[in-house]
């Protein structure tokens, strides 16, 4: 998929999960085994700015992971990276993803604005 520009809805995404996280201290660590979920930070790119994102875990030991905001150019096989202030909790490599912000955006404008040919089917005019 090649989008018309560098900053295109269709590049961005704010839910992925992983495979298996690979946990550093704490395998997974005790607020997301008690709790289901936790707040924390991720990257998928080196020098990237860390994100905050909630984690979900799931039966299998992979994470949902939902970003505070969209991020740009997330792609299967990259590893997500998570942190919880400076201290690194552990990594996965990403699986899938949610739908892109331009995929919602369409769902959501398809919603909102009927075609004009509807509303007139609904409101006939007179």
């Amino acid at each position: 998929f090649k989008a018309p520009s560098r900053d295109h809805p269709a590049l961005y995404r704010d839910l992925l999960r992983t495979n298996r996280v690979h946990w550093i201290a704490e395998e997974p660590p005790a607020e997301l085994v008690r709790e289901k979920m936790m707040e924390c930070h991720f990257r998928f790119r080196h020098q990237m700015a860390l994100v905050p994102c909630v984690l979900t875990l799931n039966q299998d030991g992979s994470v949902w992971v939902t970003l505070v905001q969209p991020a740009r150019a997330i792609t299967p096989g990259q590893f997500a990276v998570f942190y919880k202030g400076d201290e690194c909790l552990g990594s996965g490599k990403i699986l899938r993803m949610g739908p892109s912000v331009y995929t919602l955006q369409q769902g959501k404008n398809r919603e909102e604005s009927p075609k004009k040919e509807e509303i007139d089917k609904i409101e006939p005019a007179t």
